[in-house]
């Protein structure tokens, strides 16, 4: 990958100032300016150079740290002769080493604080039991982790315990929505080459994801498309396959909540719509809001467990929406003999997940939505969204 041997992120890399023309403002932008190998004869000289430059200053202020580094690297350039974008899974694997790098770091500057986080020695019988060590010698002490430490058991609880706050005062959530990534929208296509596959391209795939999550939170948060929201929370999770998406709840204020079945046909519908009059909603409701086909159609779907879907399709037909003693409502799907083709097998109204129209024409791809119909619903799912999380490169490129 670096066939010229350049040099990685080092300490004291310094920042560059440089001075837009034209209107005078200030721009500071993380430039690297690495020492360079060129000029050296060996690697204890390299080292010397080094050391060299930690001695002349240590206000770290000035210097581009490892997350501002990598996200430099990572950024896409037209004219850019590293080629680092274009290794398939090396870059994959790039980033991941990068990323442990960084959190080691992390990890390390925290494990140097413990004076400041109160810190627990672990003694007597206690240790040993905890360890499972039988050597008193090998007990050693307990490295607590603060809640500002993203991913630690200290932050997840504490994001647990916020959400579980905005149930206390502004009451239980009215509509659960997950947004995923779609890796045929034209933006990932454009800017990659023919022989890219997108789940290499992780940090283009982020960027894409956070340019339309923007948007989404726009048209609800902004546009009160569903009406004025009064508190919500929402996590990011990443597939095995390196696909975004998020888990949205919102809390609407009172003059705006659903509180008859017949209100949530009004934003919610789990039926094919009808191909002649809405053509384009039909492409899209067949393209990706349609489970399966699982079950007897296909034993082998990944959403087979012990030979039934774990997500209970297909559904059963139903004349009108019910509300139900579970989370989520019974939604309308009627037996109108409607029904499309889809990987070889015959779907009707019994296999659409449920999508509202607007959201699902506007960002073509999967968008769910539920309506939270029960309090029992509630902890359920800030449980999920909050204790389940798998954070990558999506935090380290926009945080």
């Amino acid at each position: 990958m670096f066939p010229f041997g350049e040099l990685g992120w080092h300490q004291h890399i310094p920042k560059k100032k440089d001075v837009e023309r034209g209107n005078g403002r200030n721009v500071v932008s993380t430039v690297e300016k690495l020492i360079s190998p060129v000029t050296a004869t060996s690697a204890e000289y390299l080292l010397d150079m080094e050391e060299n430059v930690l001695a002349k200053n240590s206000e770290s202020s000035k210097y581009i740290s490892v997350r501002e580094y990598y996200a430099y690297k990572l950024q896409i350039r037209r004219h850019d002769k590293s080629y680092l974008l274009q290794f398939g899974r090396l870059l994959q694997q790039y980033i991941v080493d990068s990323y442990v790098k960084l959190e080691t770091q992390r990890l390390a500057f925290f494990r140097t604080q413990q004076a400041d986080i109160r810190q627990e020695f672990l003694q007597g019988i206690v240790d040993a039991m905890a360890s499972g060590e039988s050597e008193a010698s090998a007990i050693g002490r307990r490295v607590v982790l603060p809640a500002t430490f993203i991913g630690g058991p200290r932050n997840m609880r504490r994001k647990y315990i916020d959400a579980m706050a905005l149930v206390q005062k502004f009451g239980k959530p009215d509509l659960f929505l997950t947004l995923t990534c779609n890796p045929n929208w034209p933006e990932i296509r454009q800017h990659m080459m023919t022989h890219e596959e997108t789940h290499n391209r992780a940090d283009l795939v982020v960027r894409v994801f956070h340019a339309k999550l923007e948007l989404f939170k726009n048209e609800i948060l902004k546009k009160n498309i569903f009406g004025k929201v009064a508190a919500y929370t929402y996590v990011i999770e990443f597939q095995k396959r390196g696909l975004p998406h998020a888990h949205f709840l919102f809390i609407l204020e009172h003059d705006f909540k659903m509180y008859e079945p017949k209100e949530y046909d009004e934003i919610v519908c789990a039926e094919l719509p009808d191909e002649h009059s809405n053509p384009h909603l039909h492409k899209m409701v067949v393209k990706h809001m349609l489970h399966g086909p699982c079950g007897d159609l296909n034993l082998k779907n990944v959403c087979m467990k012990n030979g039934t879907c774990k997500n209970s399709y297909p559904k059963e037909f139903c004349h009108e929406t019910t509300q139900t003693n579970d989370a989520y409502p019974t939604y309308r799907r009627r037996n109108n003999g409607v029904s499309v083709i889809v990987r070889g097998a015959k779907l009707d109204n019994r296999w659409v997940v449920p999508y509202n129209a607007y959201l699902l024409c506007k960002f073509d791809c999967h968008v769910n939505i539920e309506i939270c119909s029960t309090i029992k619903a509630v902890k359920y799912i800030y449980i999920y969204i909050y204790i389940y999380i798998y954070i990558y490169i999506y935090i380290y490129i926009y945080i």
